[in-house]
């Protein structure tokens, strides 16, 4: 019995223990500590009220935003071969400064320039035998337009073929850009020499009761539109700049075979002097821009920084997104609404970046002001 005895005890102490523990621990764990320090209620109110005069950040309003895609301020020129042919010259690189008629790409024109050659030398000797005829002095009058004429496109052919010539020396480092630059004059020079013939030219055909030309004068005529169909064939053999900018992308490469293609670019050019943005806006966003808006451009490669901007011009109608994928993938295929931002200053984007464009909410366009009564893109 003492054993009986003790064993019990110990089963009731051990229950009384578990009871203790199961009431007090719970308890003690669930004190929150007292704070360290208590705040007086003259700091609290104090403390109250300079939260609430201190304003919260606030984030710009915006319009609305769009996606966009980086472009020259002029857009881009994209140009192929109008002929097909071999590459024979390449008297450009990527990133080079352009002017306007400067040659960029030469195809072989080994048979269109013998064919010009032969159509001169017919020429000349139809002119010879058409001044040895005597002719009235209206007739007089009327060759000596048509000669001035003849003389002006000669001229012309003759002062590209001296600036080719020329931009080839530089290029090669054995020719000084003072050459260049004087030859492109010359050449600019001629054509409006030209013009200005072609305009008296026109001016006597149309006069009262011109003569009918005799048939040296018929056969003259016939070899100058032989040589002129020669000249303007072998041009296109050329592919020159026809404005002022730099060459941003270049693909053609010596020996290679081109074929006239809009797919076949072989030069891309553009003036990065200025720099613009061409964004797409969804049709619900559309009464919420107009001309002259102030936008701020965005781009990944630049976090944290804004670039300025606002809206030159809005396209007169919808039309199928440029910059998103669509097809079959695409349930809902949506059209856009084209906006060029011009951009301020000279930003360090580059032309074909993709950006995001955010129009300033600082005045609401009206009704009036929708792209039916903007400039066309």
């Amino acid at each position: 019995m003492p054993k009986a005895d003790s064993s019990f005890s110990m089963l009731v102490v051990a229950a009384g223990l578990a009871l203790g523990i199961g009431y007090y621990v719970p308890q003690t764990l669930s004190q929150k500590p007292a704070p360290a320090y208590a705040a007086k209620p003259e700091e609290a109110q104090k403390l109250a009220q300079a939260q609430a005069q201190t304003p919260a950040p606030q984030r710009p309003a915006w319009a609305t935003s769009a996606p966009g895609r980086v472009e020259p301020a002029g857009g881009e020129i994209r140009m192929s071969a109008q002929v097909p042919g071999r590459v024979t010259e390449v008297l450009a690189g990527v990133n080079d400064k352009v002017a306007a008629g400067d040659l960029l790409i030469r195809l072989a024109d080994e048979d269109l320039a013998a064919r010009v050659n032969a159509a001169r030398a017919e020429v000349a000797v139809r002119k010879r035998d058409r001044d040895n005829e005597t002719v009235s002095k209206t007739a007089q009058d009327r060759r000596a337009t048509e000669d001035r004429f003849a003389d002006a496109e000669r001229q012309l052919s003759f002062a590209r073929e001296d600036l080719d010539r020329t931009l080839k020396l530089k290029r090669s480092g054995t020719g000084p850009a003072a050459d260049v630059d004087k030859a492109r004059d010359a050449a600019n020079k001629a054509s409006d020499q030209m013009d200005q013939a072609r305009t008296a030219l026109r001016k006597t055909l149309n006069g009262n009761d011109p003569p009918a030309p005799t048939r040296l004068e018929a056969a003259l005529a016939a070899a100058r539109a032989e040589l002129s169909l020669a000249e303007a064939a072998l041009e296109r053999t050329r592919i020159r700049a026809p404005s002022n900018g730099s060459v941003l992308q270049l693909n053609a490469r010596v020996g290679e075979t081109v074929a006239p293609s809009p797919e076949n670019l072989l030069v891309v050019l553009g003036d990065v002097t200025s720099l613009r943005v061409r964004a797409e806006l969804e049709e619900r966003d559309i009464g919420k821009v107009r001309v002259g808006q102030g936008a701020v451009v965005r781009s990944d490669a630049f976090p944290g920084r804004d670039f300025e901007g606002s809206v030159s011009s809005l396209a007169r109608s919808l039309g199928p997104s440029k910059l998103g994928q669509r097809g079959p993938r695409r349930p809902t295929d949506i059209d856009v609404l084209e906006v060029i931002i011009n951009l301020t200053g000279e930003p360090p984007l580059l032309p074909g970046m993709r950006v995001d464009v955010f129009l300033k909410a600082d005045a609401q366009p009206s009704a009036a002001a929708h792209p039916v009564q903007s400039k066309r893109t």
